[in-house]
Protein backbone atom coordinates (compact mmCIF):
# COMPACT_ATOMS: atom_id res chain seq x y z
CA UNK A 1 0.00 0.00 0.00
CA UNK A 2 2.87 2.44 1.19
CA UNK A 3 5.07 1.74 -2.04
CA UNK A 4 1.80 2.27 -4.46
CA UNK A 5 1.27 5.52 -2.81
CA UNK A 6 4.81 6.47 -3.29
CA UNK A 7 4.19 5.69 -6.65
CA UNK A 8 1.30 7.35 -7.34
CA UNK A 9 3.17 10.59 -5.53
CA UNK A 10 6.20 10.19 -8.31
CA UNK A 11 3.62 10.19 -11.01
CA UNK A 12 1.73 12.98 -9.90
CA UNK A 13 4.56 15.02 -9.47
CA UNK A 14 6.03 14.23 -12.81
CA UNK A 15 3.25 15.21 -14.88
CA UNK A 16 2.74 18.04 -12.88
CA UNK A 17 5.81 19.82 -13.45
CA UNK A 18 5.35 19.35 -17.43
CA UNK A 19 7.14 21.81 -19.63
CA UNK A 20 5.16 24.58 -21.87
CA UNK A 21 6.98 26.00 -24.84
CA UNK A 22 5.97 29.16 -26.84
CA UNK A 23 3.42 28.20 -28.97
CA UNK A 24 3.21 29.43 -33.00
CA UNK A 25 1.19 29.17 -35.32
CA UNK A 26 3.05 26.56 -37.64
CA UNK A 27 3.96 24.62 -34.48
CA UNK A 28 8.01 25.05 -35.00
CA UNK A 29 9.57 29.10 -34.61
CA UNK A 30 10.54 31.43 -37.92
CA UNK A 31 14.29 31.82 -38.52
CA UNK A 32 16.11 33.30 -35.49
CA UNK A 33 13.38 32.93 -33.26
CA UNK A 34 13.45 30.46 -30.28
CA UNK A 35 11.03 28.72 -28.03
CA UNK A 36 10.51 29.56 -24.38
CA UNK A 37 12.10 27.69 -21.76
CA UNK A 38 10.81 24.81 -20.29
CA UNK A 39 8.56 25.95 -17.17
CA UNK A 40 6.74 24.24 -13.98
CA UNK A 41 2.51 24.05 -14.25
CA UNK A 42 1.16 22.92 -11.51
CA UNK A 43 -2.18 24.09 -12.83
CA UNK A 44 -4.46 23.32 -16.16
CA UNK A 45 -2.45 25.41 -19.33
CA UNK A 46 -5.75 25.86 -20.40
CA UNK A 47 -7.40 29.45 -20.67
CA UNK A 48 -10.22 30.46 -17.77
CA UNK A 49 -11.42 33.29 -19.04
CA UNK A 50 -12.88 34.02 -22.17
CA UNK A 51 -15.26 30.65 -22.26
CA UNK A 52 -11.67 29.37 -22.66
CA UNK A 53 -10.24 30.35 -25.62
CA UNK A 54 -7.68 32.80 -26.60
CA UNK A 55 -9.50 35.67 -28.00
CA UNK A 56 -8.70 36.56 -31.73
CA UNK A 57 -7.18 40.53 -32.23
CA UNK A 58 -9.67 43.53 -31.38
CA UNK A 59 -10.97 44.84 -34.45
CA UNK A 60 -10.19 48.84 -35.27
CA UNK A 61 -13.33 51.28 -33.90
CA UNK A 62 -14.39 53.66 -36.49
CA UNK A 63 -15.93 55.93 -34.11
CA UNK A 64 -13.36 58.24 -32.56
CA UNK A 65 -15.68 59.34 -29.92
CA UNK A 66 -16.95 56.37 -29.21
CA UNK A 67 -17.25 55.68 -25.50
CA UNK A 68 -15.41 52.20 -23.89
CA UNK A 69 -18.21 49.74 -24.00
CA UNK A 70 -19.35 47.81 -21.12
CA UNK A 71 -20.57 44.30 -21.22
CA UNK A 72 -24.09 44.20 -19.88
CA UNK A 73 -25.39 40.54 -18.41
CA UNK A 74 -28.63 39.72 -18.79
CA UNK A 75 -29.43 39.84 -15.04
CA UNK A 76 -28.83 43.43 -15.31
CA UNK A 77 -25.00 43.49 -13.50
CA UNK A 78 -22.79 45.93 -15.99
CA UNK A 79 -18.97 44.96 -16.28
CA UNK A 80 -16.88 47.95 -17.35
CA UNK A 81 -13.42 47.18 -16.82
CA UNK A 82 -11.10 46.26 -19.61
CA UNK A 83 -11.62 42.46 -20.27
CA UNK A 84 -12.38 40.15 -23.10
CA UNK A 85 -15.72 38.05 -23.06
CA UNK A 86 -17.03 35.97 -25.74
CA UNK A 87 -14.12 36.72 -28.22
CA UNK A 88 -15.27 40.79 -27.32
CA UNK A 89 -13.21 43.54 -26.31
CA UNK A 90 -14.79 45.47 -23.49
CA UNK A 91 -13.65 48.58 -21.86
CA UNK A 92 -10.71 49.79 -24.86
CA UNK A 93 -10.57 53.50 -24.69
CA UNK A 94 -11.80 55.61 -27.75
CA UNK A 95 -9.38 56.20 -30.69
CA UNK A 96 -8.62 59.84 -30.12
CA UNK A 97 -8.15 59.50 -26.24
CA UNK A 98 -4.91 61.91 -25.54
CA UNK A 99 -2.92 59.77 -23.19
CA UNK A 100 -2.42 57.45 -26.41
CA UNK A 101 -0.28 59.68 -28.34
CA UNK A 102 3.20 58.91 -28.84
CA UNK A 103 5.40 61.34 -30.77
CA UNK A 104 7.72 58.22 -31.68
CA UNK A 105 5.50 55.51 -32.09
CA UNK A 106 7.51 51.94 -31.97
CA UNK A 107 10.67 54.31 -30.88
CA UNK A 108 12.11 50.73 -30.20
CA UNK A 109 11.04 49.10 -32.77
CA UNK A 110 8.52 46.43 -33.31
CA UNK A 111 7.57 43.68 -31.45
CA UNK A 112 6.54 41.30 -34.09
CA UNK A 113 5.71 37.71 -32.03
CA UNK A 114 2.02 38.70 -31.52
CA UNK A 115 -1.48 37.39 -31.73
CA UNK A 116 -2.88 34.66 -29.97
CA UNK A 117 -0.96 32.07 -31.55
CA UNK A 118 1.77 33.28 -29.08
CA UNK A 119 1.64 32.69 -25.43
CA UNK A 120 4.32 34.18 -22.93
CA UNK A 121 5.06 34.03 -19.36
CA UNK A 122 6.72 36.70 -17.15
CA UNK A 123 10.25 35.89 -16.27
CA UNK A 124 11.43 39.52 -14.51
CA UNK A 125 8.86 42.50 -13.08
CA UNK A 126 9.67 45.61 -11.69
CA UNK A 127 6.57 46.92 -10.39
CA UNK A 128 8.46 50.25 -9.38
CA UNK A 129 8.62 50.97 -13.09
CA UNK A 130 5.46 48.81 -14.27
CA UNK A 131 8.11 46.78 -16.57
CA UNK A 132 7.77 43.02 -17.00
CA UNK A 133 10.23 41.02 -19.11
CA UNK A 134 9.81 37.78 -21.41
CA UNK A 135 11.41 35.06 -22.13
CA UNK A 136 14.51 36.15 -25.15
CA UNK A 137 14.81 39.55 -23.25
CA UNK A 138 11.76 41.50 -24.82
CA UNK A 139 10.55 44.23 -22.08
CA UNK A 140 7.67 46.40 -21.56
CA UNK A 141 5.81 48.91 -20.00
CA UNK A 142 2.62 48.83 -18.67
CA UNK A 143 0.47 52.73 -19.12
CA UNK A 144 0.68 54.32 -16.19
CA UNK A 145 -2.99 54.54 -15.71
CA UNK A 146 -3.60 51.28 -16.69
CA UNK A 147 -1.31 49.60 -14.06
CA UNK A 148 -4.29 49.88 -11.21
CA UNK A 149 -5.87 47.45 -13.29
CA UNK A 150 -2.83 44.73 -12.92
CA UNK A 151 -1.22 45.58 -10.00
CA UNK A 152 -2.32 42.45 -8.12
CA UNK A 153 -2.24 39.78 -11.35
CA UNK A 154 0.21 37.57 -10.11
CA UNK A 155 3.09 38.05 -12.98
CA UNK A 156 5.73 35.61 -11.26
CA UNK A 157 3.33 32.67 -10.95
CA UNK A 158 3.41 31.53 -15.00
CA UNK A 159 0.15 33.19 -15.86
CA UNK A 160 0.13 33.00 -19.76
CA UNK A 161 0.07 36.24 -21.42
CA UNK A 162 -0.82 37.19 -25.44
CA UNK A 163 0.46 40.33 -26.93
CA UNK A 164 -2.10 42.01 -29.41
CA UNK A 165 -1.17 45.01 -31.38
CA UNK A 166 -3.66 47.93 -30.44
CA UNK A 167 -5.99 48.80 -33.67
CA UNK A 168 -7.01 52.24 -32.57
CA UNK A 169 -3.67 53.61 -30.66
CA UNK A 170 -0.57 53.51 -32.62
CA UNK A 171 2.67 52.56 -31.35
CA UNK A 172 1.11 50.67 -28.37
CA UNK A 173 -0.04 47.25 -27.75
CA UNK A 174 -2.30 45.48 -25.16
CA UNK A 175 -1.35 42.65 -22.91
CA UNK A 176 -3.95 40.22 -22.19
CA UNK A 177 -4.07 38.02 -19.55
CA UNK A 178 -5.34 34.59 -20.46
CA UNK A 179 -6.60 33.37 -17.23
CA UNK A 180 -8.43 36.48 -16.03
CA UNK A 181 -9.32 37.74 -19.40
CA UNK A 182 -8.33 41.54 -18.27
CA UNK A 183 -5.91 43.50 -20.93
CA UNK A 184 -3.67 46.61 -19.81
CA UNK A 185 -2.01 48.80 -22.50
CA UNK A 186 2.13 48.71 -22.79
CA UNK A 187 4.48 49.81 -24.94
CA UNK A 188 7.38 48.29 -26.15
CA UNK A 189 11.20 49.00 -24.89
CA UNK A 190 12.44 46.80 -27.11
CA UNK A 191 15.49 43.71 -25.76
Amino acid sequence: MRGQSLLLLGAGILFGTTGVYAQHPEGGHPEGQHAEAPRSQSRNDVPRANQGRIPPAPKHREAPQGKPEAERHPNGKINETQHVSNDHWYGHDHPDDKRFHVDHPFEHGHFERFGASYRYHVERIDRDHHRFWFPGGFYFQVADWDWATCADWCWDCGDDFVVYEDPDHIGWYMLYDVHTGAYVHVSYLGT
